[in-house]
């Protein structure tokens, strides 16, 4: 028994050693996780891993490309309602890499991101051989360009698009829509008004898209505030644009739109610049998720990204403007009448849906969303859906355009989208999923496993201290019965203790 009280001893001092450690490592954990985050996420050719994804992109990201076809081109020129039908997807892979890549002494870097796509039959309903009919935007566009004009300059042009056999509506192919045709018109313009088209010869959709880059980009490394990584410093040696009316609308704000600072919370909201939509957008924290095991906040696009001045007054800058969920991007489009919009119109003003047939928004497809990890800053899920419209309405003088009734008529919308998958999935799981949560129950474990070391050895202990003490009660009665008074003995044996006594008493008296 005499080790036993020891023994209880080591065990409460273990326990306590437990809890303390567990209580240590509850508020060390995450500040050894935090450290790591902003260690990793720094831009810094010595992050082979973080570098390589900022560097080379390796999630597969694919664009999706639907064409709005139009039925009734006759009676649009009538001036009837137009009907359409959504014609695809015809999905192209698109592959991203950076280049030019250029350090600088204040903490930034700059580089140009080039882009190339390439057709995935398997993933589309059809091929790039696929015919449509959408507004030919060389007639259609260039009339209301040229609506100021005198009446007889209106006339000429006209003139004009007869001359190259040029009509409303175009009916191609899918390829040749996306990556450009041959037009002797584009040729004519290009020859004697340079400058009119951003291309020579040749009109397409896409066609500035494939194989350039999205100008020169200048983002914080976050060496110096990690709060500021990934955010743009300048955009082609530009602080600002100036596209739009007011300094607020003209500010490049937040990130290229592929990363973002780590510890997002709730409150957080996902600002990037977009050299294709001419401005920053900002997205809105939704809701909270997982993505194949990993916490996700999911970030969409808020009514207001694309509402009019009238509606929501901070984007009056970006006017002249149409109903809200409509993006006026003439002023960076060659005065061209574009207005970008969320597909099928999803958030914009529902009277644009009554003046064409054939749409149908919802949000699961075409809501513009990212799923993004809040701790490291990384997208996991992303879907980007917008949608390209031309305004069309009826110039006199140009015959071309008929009776058309004026309607911002849809084209087509895209979808960017990709994913985290394969061995970056499986690093980014057990790194930022796996082993916090092993830590977490660890510290737990430990607090858990020290409280009941504790209570288990303490009961030991008193409990042999109580029994030792009995002992010795029990020993001073049999080695000194005097010292008891004739008091009786209140233990295991002391019944017997006390009849032998009283027996030696009587034998005496007698």
């Amino acid at each position: 028994m005499a080790g036993k009280p020891a023994v209880a001893l080591v065990f409460l001092a273990l326990g306590v050693l437990a809890v303390v450690l567990g209580t240590v490592v509850v508020f060390v954990a995450p500040v050894l996780v935090d450290q790591q985050v902003v260690k990793n996420t720094v831009i810094d050719p010595k992050n082979n891993l973080t570098y390589t994804m900022w560097k080379d992109v390796p999630v597969p990201f694919f664009m999706s490309v639907y064409f709005f076809n139009i039925l009734n081109p006759k009676e649009i020129l009538k001036g009837e309602k137009p009907v359409v039908e959504q014609r695809g997807p015809y999905v192209y892979k698109k592959r991203i890499q950076k280049d030019n890549i250029t350090f600088h002494p204040n903490g930034t870097v700059s580089y140009l991101e080039y882009r190339s796509y390439f057709f995935e039959p398997s993933m589309s309903v059809g091929n790039e051989s696929d015919v449509v009919t959408i507004p030919n935007m060389l007639v259609l566009g260039a009339a209301v360009m040229l609506e100021s004009l005198p009446y007889a300059v209106r006339i000429l042009i006209s003139a004009t698009f007869k001359a190259f056999n040029e009509g409303p509506f175009l009916t191609k192919t899918v390829g040749e829509l996306m990556w450009g045709y041959d037009s002797k018109l584009v040729e004519f313009l290009s020859k004697y008004l340079p400058g009119m088209l951003p291309s020579t010869g040749k009109f397409g959709l896409f066609m500035d898209f494939n194989n350039s880059n999205t100008g020169l980009f200048t983002i914080f490394t976050g060496q110096d505030d990690i709060r500021k990584v990934h955010k743009v410093d300048s955009w082609n040696g530009l602080k600002e644009l100036s596209y739009w009316r007011t300094p607020q609308c003209n500010k490049i704000n937040g990130t290229a739109g592929q990363l973002w600072p780590p510890f997002l919370t709730k409150e957080s909201t996902l600002p990037f610049y977009s050299p294709d939509a001419c401005r920053s957008l900002e997205l809105v924290y939704q809701r909270q998720g997982t993505f194949k095991g990993v916490p996700l906040y999911r970030f969409v696009s808020p009514k207001t990204m694309f509402a009019n001045g009238t509606d929501y007054a901070p984007n009056e800058g970006f006017c002249p403007c149409r109903q809200s969920g409509l993006l006026n991007v003439s002023s960076c489009r060659y005065n061209t009448p574009v207005f970008i919009s969320q597909a099928h119109f999803f958030n914009a003003d529902p009277v644009l849906l009554s003046y064409v047939q054939g749409l149908s928004p919802n949000e699961e497809e075409h809501g513009l969303f990212i799923d993004i990890h809040p701790l490291t800053g990384v997208p996991l899920n992303v879907a980007v859906r917008l949608q390209l419209n031309l305004y069309i309405k009826k110039v006199q003088g140009i015959t071309e355009t008929g009776s058309i009734s004026e309607v911002v008529m849809p084209m087509i919308w895209f979808e960017e989208s990709g994913y985290i998958d394969g061995p970056i999935l499986t690093t980014f799981h057990q790194n930022l999923v796996i082993l916090p949560t092993v830590m977490e129950y660890m510290q737990y474990g430990f607090i858990v496993l020290g409280l009941v070391m504790i209570i288990i050895s303490s009961l030991v202990y008193h409990r042999v201290k109580r029994s030792n003490r009995n002992n010795k009660e029990t020993c001073t009665v049999l080695e000194n019965p005097a010292a008891s008074d004739n008091e009786p003995v209140k233990t295991s044996h002391g019944r017997e203790t006390l009849e032998k006594y009283d027996m030696n008493t009587s034998d005496t008296e007698k």
